[in-house]
């Protein structure tokens, strides 16, 4: 282990090309140690980080009392299965659904177990309640989504890279256009097969993709008029991510079935949940679904610790305050800079969209400029960089921030 603390960064990145599988592409950055809205890595170098691990360290690197629950539960028990009750489950349970406003929380570990989680409870539902044929059951989709990569999850993936040579794809699924309620009202009319609409109130993982104000609130009021499930997919846009709670507050949506991960457990441990009302998780019953990690004691008392600090310390407020910041400052610039065309976004998940093609490496060299200025972020679909620094950033690091992104692009674009 002392010979591991001295490594460089070349030598980590060379053993994780040597030993592990390529399915990422790293920004060639080695991080050793973060704390709050910073990272340093093996070197020493600090950097602001503008991507919090995609929205799962919300609560700042390394929080002190998401940690300290951590640790103390760790000493005390850490594992049970679901074979036996603990101690700690039914409060978070309790503590959860309670924040959320649901009846039941199904817990789970990772985002896209939740998702798949959220679909079969989807369907069991169409079948228990809805009165649809066995195996007809259809969820409708976005295209250009993001939910995770399943097989069952990039079956419905319009993305080539997820999907190739991973068939065959699972079927059930409709693919309709973002942000179109005509689109969605089609699909749902004359098709009583029809069992939920999944949707992603913000597309993050596809550039940030605000919809259009009033979208998220008809799709639900189409899905009550066609009796058809409202899943909401809040893995990335949660936790206090876009200024509420929840992204689908901003339109005082209720969704039937809600997915949770990320930042549900402040990036220390994985931890997602399924939340939806008695009448919809009713129909999960012993043996019908299960995780044996799902539901832990470390898992609940991290989940929590991680809420808490949202409420606590006002995270929510403070995204919505700065984001609206941070988007002024890059309005203001971007008329100045052919470089980038606009910024786009909801509290702290914004993004840039550069002046380029999606196949380019123009996003990529404006990220390593970037890390050479003390910045991390991150390209998405080639042209687009994601903004998402930790929510306790304050006024004077994120302007702090500004100015190296400012700066940045006037030198890139010389």
């Amino acid at each position: 282990m002392a010979v591991l603390e001295h490594l460089t960064s070349r030598q980590a990145i060379d053993l994780e090309n040597r030993y592990g599988a390529h399915n990422y592409h790293p920004l060639p950055v080695v991080l050793s140690r973060g704390e709050g809205v910073y990272v340093w890595d093996v070197e020493g170098k600090k950097y602001y980080d503008f991507l919090s691990a995609y929205s799962a360290v919300n609560q700042g690197h390394c929080h002190p009392k998401i940690v300290g629950a951590m640790i103390d539960q760790a000493r005390t028990l850490t594992l049970t299965s679901r074979a036996f009750y603990n101690d700690m489950l039914g409060q978070y349970e309790q503590y959860a659904t309670s924040t959320f406003g649901f009846d039941k929380l199904l817990p789970m570990n990772t985002g896209a177990e939740a998702v798949e989680t959220a679909l079969k409870i989807c369907r069991r539902w169409a079948y228990q309640k809805k009165g649809i044929p066995e195996n007809k059951a259809q969820v409708i989709v976005c295209e250009n989504n993001f939910h995770g990569r399943t097989t069952t999850i990039i079956s419905f993936s319009n993305d080539p890279v997820a999907r190739e040579d991973y068939g065959p794809y699972t079927e059930g699924f409709i693919k309709i256009e973002y942000d179109n309620l005509i689109a969605l009202e089609k699909a749902l009319q004359n098709n009583p097969n029809v069992a939920g609409f999944l949707v992603e109130p913000i597309q993050g993982e596809a550039g940030v993709y605000v919809p259009s104000e009033g979208y998220l609130s008809e799709a639900k009021a189409l899905c009550e008029k066609y009796n058809v499930l409202f899943v909401a997919d809040e893995v990335q846009t949660g936790i206090a991510r876009t200024g509420r709670m929840l992204a689908v507050n901003h339109e005082n949506v209720k969704p039937d079935i809600l997915i949770l991960g990320k930042a549900l457990s402040g990036g220390v441990y994985p931890v997602s949940a399924v939340l939806a009302d008695d009448g919809i998780m009713e129909v999960i019953t012993p043996g019908s679904h299960g995780s044996t990690f799902g539901g832990n004691p470390v898992a609940a008392a991290v989940a929590i610790a991680a809420l808490e600090v949202i409420k606590d310390e006002q995270l929510a407020e403070n995204a919505m305050e700065l984001g609206e910041v941070f988007r002024e400052e890059l309005d203001k610039f971007i008329p100045t800079c052919d470089l980038v065309t606009k910024v786009r976004g909801k509290g702290l998940l914004n993004a840039i969209v550069i002046n380029d093609s999606e196949d380019s490496s123009t996003a990529w060299d404006v990220c390593m400029a970037l890390k050479e200025n003390g910045l991390l972020a991150k390209p998405t679909h080639g042209n687009i960089i994601r903004f998402a620094p930790p929510l306790v950033m304050n006024h004077e690091q994120l302007m702090d921030c500004v100015g190296i992104i400012i700066k940045t692009l006037q030198d890139f674009s010389k």
